[in-house]
Formats: C-alpha cells, sequence, structure tokens
C-alpha cells in the first residue's frame, strides 16, 4: 500500500485553468503506474488518465488535449488542466498500483488499465468545481 495525497482543487469559471498534485508516500519508479480519476455527484467513478515510471501517458477522450498528466520528481505526479468546462466539476481522485504489474506486465498505458481495479490505493479527492 502506498499514502497519497491530492491538491490543488478549487473553484474556477469556464475556459479557467488548474493544476492538481498529488503525492505519494513512495517513489512512483517502484509502483510503475499512477492516474488520475473523477467522480461527479451522483455518478459513477471517471478515468481521467495513467501516467507511467517513463513518464508515458494516455487520456480519456473527454480531457485529450485539455489536461496534461506530468511526473514532477520521484513522489510527485501533477495534472494541469486547462479549457475547463462545467462538465470538468468533480471531485479528483489520485490513484496507484503499488504492486507494479501494471507497469512490468506493460499494460499502463493501455486501455487494459484504465479501470479503477486496476489501481489498489487511492487518495481522498481533491474537488474541483467549475461554474458558467
Amino acid at each position: 500500500q502506498v499514502d497519497l495525497v491530492e491538491s490543488g482543487g478549487g473553484s474556477v469559471q469556464v475556459g479557467g485553468s488548474l493544476t492538481l498534485s498529488c503525492v505519494a508516500s513512495k517513489h512512483i519508479n517502484s509502483m510503475g503506474c499512477m492516474a488520475w480519476f473523477r467522480q461527479a455527484a451522483g455518478k459513477d467513478r471517471e478515468w481521467v488518465a495513467n501516467i507511467d515510471s517513463d513518464g508515458d501517458a494516455i487520456y480519456a477522450d473527454s480531457v485529450k488535449g485539455r489536461f496534461t498528466v506530468s511526473l514532477d520528481n520521484a513522489v510527485r505526479l501533477t495534472l494541469q488542466m486547462f479549457s475547463l468546462e462545467v462538465e470538468d466539476t468533480a471531485m479528483y481522485y489520485c490513484a496507484a498500483d503499488p504492486s507494479g504489474h501494471l507497469f512490468s506486465g506493460g499494460y499502463c498505458t493501455t486501455d487494459m488499465a484504465t479501470g479503477p481495479r486496476n489501481f489498489a490505493s487511492w487518495g481522498r479527492g481533491t474537488q474541483v468545481t467549475v461554474s458558467s
């Protein structure tokens, strides 16, 4: 298991930007695969993006071209969000695969690793609210 702490959420207007951060209690290289999910009120948790320890990333179609996930250092990743829309309003969660299996198996940056069940460790989330 690994502890994850998200930060950076807030309220912005449509078209605005936010950067979320996630700090892990162990080196990301030792896990290999990290993800961002989000959950809007009354809806299922939705996958946003994956990134592996090589820095390769994949994105949901709904955020492609507007969001960028990156590794800042050995224990922190960020999610830069641009051109925010009302539909982006949600609680955003950072997730990790502490086992390393997603990365070692080559799955982290494929569609096979976009379900929440692939990730055993989760942060408590940070709220993003976009208003018109």
